[in-house]
């Protein structure tokens, strides 16, 4: 069995890989709960006044998809370079708010709400990228799609939020 020093802690090779597994499984989680906000919405959400570059319904899945697995990695890396901190605390509330977004605006249809709130993301992801600079530039550099993709839905949002006020 492989041990590797880390930040003074000890970890196996099938721990590191068990813990892994973890922030996968967190990211699902939050990709769950944002699932089950969007179930039955697509007609709802294609009946509404979109600005003219709103992506195609289609798109969100697989981009979602690619993204949830780069947050799991950088959350991982900055774990196994200093273990559970300040860093992946922001990262646990970046993704609490990830998890939060989806219901707002697809479930409850609160768009403005859901605009508020996908700045504070849009903010805890700010915070968890400078965090994640001083312990891993990999990290750092997975977190960097997310954090323009959020970037780019929260204007999305601000803009059908105008549109169908």
């Amino acid at each position: 069995m492989e041990i590797t020093q880390s930040a003074g802690r000890r970890t196996s090779g099938a721990r590191k890989w068990w813990a892994l597994a973890g922030f996968g499984a967190a990211t699902f989680a939050a990709a769950a709960i944002g699932g089950l906000g969007v179930r039955g919405t697509s007609a709802e959400y294609q009946s509404l006044e979109q600005p003219t570059w709103a992506p195609p319904s289609w798109l969100f899945g697989p981009v979602w998809t690619v993204l949830y697995a780069l947050i799991a990695i950088a959350g991982w890396l900055v774990w196994r370079r200093v273990g559970f901190g300040p860093a992946l605390w922001a990262w646990v509330v970046q993704l609490v708010l990830n998890a939060i977004w989806t219901p707002l605006f697809f479930g409850a249809g609160r768009y403005g709400l859901a605009f508020a709130e996908i700045v504070a993301m849009w903010l805890a992801i700010g915070v968890t990228v400078a965090l994640f600079r001083r312990i891993s530039r990999p990290a750092t550099l997975l977190m960097l799609p997310y954090w323009a993709w959020v970037t780019f839905a929260a204007a999305l949002n601000l803009a059908i939020w105008r549109l169908n006020a």
